[in-house]
């Protein structure tokens, strides 16, 4: 893992790192901050992850216990209206 400042000073080196195939982690004040990869394996994580990924219809569908018959249903009555 790569402290902010030296991986600012290598900048090159983290690059080619993460280019070759070697995801790198950079910290910052000794807590993990960010990882820099290459953008081809950022590509197909993203990908991936998409792929996975429900459409949102059918997240809604997969939804429990909110078929039709299942909807909650208000009792009210309709009130007298007078408009004149």
């Amino acid at each position: 893992m790569w402290t902010l400042h030296d991986a600012k000073n290598r900048f090159s080196e983290v690059v080619n790192a993460a280019l070759a195939g070697t995801p790198q982690e950079i910290s910052r004040r000794g807590k993990p901050a960010v990882v820099v990869l290459s953008a081809s394996a950022y590509a197909d994580m993203k990908a991936r992850v998409t792929a996975e990924r429900p459409s949102f219809a059918e997240h809604l569908a997969r939804f429990p216990g909110m078929g039709d018959d299942d909807l909650p249903r208000l009792e009210a009555r309709m009130r007298d209206l007078d408009l004149g």
